[in-house]
């Protein structure tokens, strides 16, 4: 831990026996997991190579594994942070219901069961970038990137921009454009979507010393990287759409949503920050929960045209 006042208070109000199983299951961030989930199974799903329905299933259980262990090794390091913020005082350390220790052996224990099973149950190319998420997310992200730089949710977003990857990796055992353009539509939206959060969200990271853009440059230069990463975003996103990956429903999902969110991004940019305070930050509420319907509906369209294509009705 990097507070050893957190550390000590945690300690005095952890009483042995406490801890229910929801507790430790709320430490492998099941709303993080979920994403994880969804977006393992499209890659899997959408690959040329077709994958028996248990292997895929334990596959994908073992990838969700790898991604509740990260999460369970963010909090255990970033105790002292949540115990700050508003949003995760209620979380199991912070909360006194779960040791930082317990935490911490968690998330290790499960690391390594989910990298050697998933190796195991598919191959060794998906469980090493299974390895990889893991480290980046715990290691680089949360103990370096997150307190360090301002960039922490550009560069950091990479860890949970993974799993597309690993699970077209479960099928086909290697890397294709396809699989880095799904990586790289997730990397490319994680940071206008976690950005529009901050907006209003500034004062827990302030309080927490976490160097979020928003603290560090003020929130009239968040809105324009809101914007230009919106703008980058877009080609992608429909660009998509051309390769194998994509189809007539992809593309018109692609085309609809990134219209919606280019406007979202230029009415963030265009407000004063007068208005948005006045309004309760109403338009950048709106655009972060239009973030979120975003990334489910281009995956959710990557799916159906995978599950189309055996009948002649997906792809091109």
């Amino acid at each position: 831990m990097t507070d050893a006042s957190f550390d000590t208070s945690a300690n005095n109000n952890t009483h042995p026996g406490e801890a229910q199983f929801g507790d430790y299951f709320a430490l492998l961030k099941p709303r993080v997991m979920s994403l994880v989930v969804f977006t393992a199974l499209v890659g899997l799903i959408a690959a040329p190579v077709s994958v028996h329905p248990f292997i895929a299933f334990c596959a994908v259980l073992f990838i969700a594994v790898g991604g509740g262990a990260s999460g369970a090794l963010n909090m255990w390091w970033d105790a002292d942070i949540d115990a700050v913020m508003k949003r995760t005082t209620s979380r199991p350390i912070p909360s006194g219901k779960v040791e930082p220790r317990e935490a911490m052996a968690l998330g290790l224990a499960l690391s390594g069961f989910a990298v050697i099973m998933l190796g195991l149950a598919s191959n060794w190319i998906a469980a090493g970038l299974l390895a990889f998420t893991i480290f980046f997310y715990a290691v680089i992200y949360t103990m370096w990137l997150k307190r360090w730089t301002p960039q922490n949710i550009v560069i950091g977003g990479a860890a949970g921009a993974f799993p597309p990857m690993i699970g077209w990796a479960v099928a086909t055992g290697g890397v294709s454009v396809e699989s880095v353009l799904m990586f790289m539509l997730i990397f490319m939206w994680t940071p206008p979507h976690f950005w529009a959060l901050a907006l209003f969200m500034k004062s827990d990271y302030k309080e927490a010393g976490v160097p979020m853009l928003t603290v560090t440059h003020g929130r009239k230069v968040t809105r324009a990287h809101i914007l230009v990463y919106t703008i980058l975003l877009a080609p992608l996103a429909i660009g998509t759409g051309l390769t194998s990956i994509g189809g007539p429903i992809y593309m018109t999902t692609a085309v609809v949503l990134n219209a919606m969110f280019l406007w979202g991004a230029v009415k963030i940019w265009r407000r004063p920050e007068e208005a948005a305070e006045a309004d309760k930050y109403r338009v950048e509420k709106s655009f972060f929960g239009l973030s979120l319907l975003y990334l489910f509906l281009h995956f959710g369209a990557i799916l159906a045209e995978a599950a189309l294509r055996p009948y002649g009705l997906g792809g091109w």
